[in-house]
């Protein structure tokens, strides 16, 4: 058995006194684990960091075995990601979020939402946009899409500044206002392209997404949200770009 295919690394653990077990992220194939032999030389330990692209050719006898990977560098970005904590903890909590699916379970669209975001890893602004959207589209992976296109009541697409914390589907201001107090606000980037990405804004986002994924996600499963999560939104408040720190879906 054996693939060729882009990747992006996500991370690596000790396999061995020489070698390492590396974890991918490809298109086709999901998320991949492979043993990379000699992965811990100081020839490959540069190519094995998380966030690098790498072109991963894997083998194995069968194709139910982990296999063995050759990784060749493409794109190696571990310099520009040690200057940035926003950079390190985006890319660490990708990688803890992509861990939710199964293994060699294809995602393109999650693979493509990672790809983007690794590009613009040095902009804390545009980083913190893309990793909402990233959460979004994992939701809907997960089976736990939100519908921010129509108000639940009316069925107007337009004017939606809420969303349901009990269905996760939008509501526009004039249905919503009754309730508003009980509501999450949908910020106006989420629910029509173009739309600005303030600092509410942002903050509003990651409250939603962090509701919805502590409910249908990290609570069911008995799992904390990620260490990596803390860290973005604290690593994103430095650098100017505030977000508050998700309550909990009990809240």
């Amino acid at each position: 058995m054996e693939w060729r295919e882009e990747a992006i690394v996500l991370g690596v653990r000790r396999q061995g006194e020489t070698s390492v077990i590396a974890e991918v992220m490809t298109r086709a194939r999901g998320r991949h684990l492979g043993i990379v032999r000699g992965g811990r030389s100081r020839r490959q330990q540069p190519v094995l960091q998380p966030g690098n692209s790498v072109e991963a050719h894997w083998r194995a006898r069968l194709d139910e075995h982990m296999g063995t990977f050759i990784l060749e560098p493409v794109t190696l970005r571990a310099a520009s990601l040690i200057e940035s904590a926003a950079a390190l903890n985006a890319v660490q909590l990708a990688a803890a979020h992509l861990r939710l699916l199964p293994e060699r379970d294809p995602h393109p669209r999650l693979y493509d939402g990672l790809a983007v975001l690794i590009e613009h890893l040095t902009e804390p602004q545009t980083v913190a946009a893309l990793m909402l959207r990233f959460e979004i589209a994992l939701l809907e992976e997960l089976g736990f899409g939100l519908d921010l296109t129509r108000c639940a009541a009316t069925g107007q697409t337009s004017d939606l500044v809420y969303v349901s914390p009990k269905t996760g589907r939008a509501v526009s201001r004039e249905a919503g206002a009754p309730w508003h107090d009980k509501l999450l606000a949908l910020p106006a980037f989420l629910a029509e392209e173009g739309g600005a990405e303030g600092e509410d804004e942002l903050r509003a986002a990651f409250r939603l997404t962090g509701y919805f994924l502590a409910r249908n996600v990290f609570g069911p499963r008995g799992i904390k949200e990620p260490e990596a999560r803390h860290g973005l939104l604290a690593a994103l408040g430095k650098a100017g770009v505030r977000p508050r720190r998700n309550p909990s879906a009990e809240e």
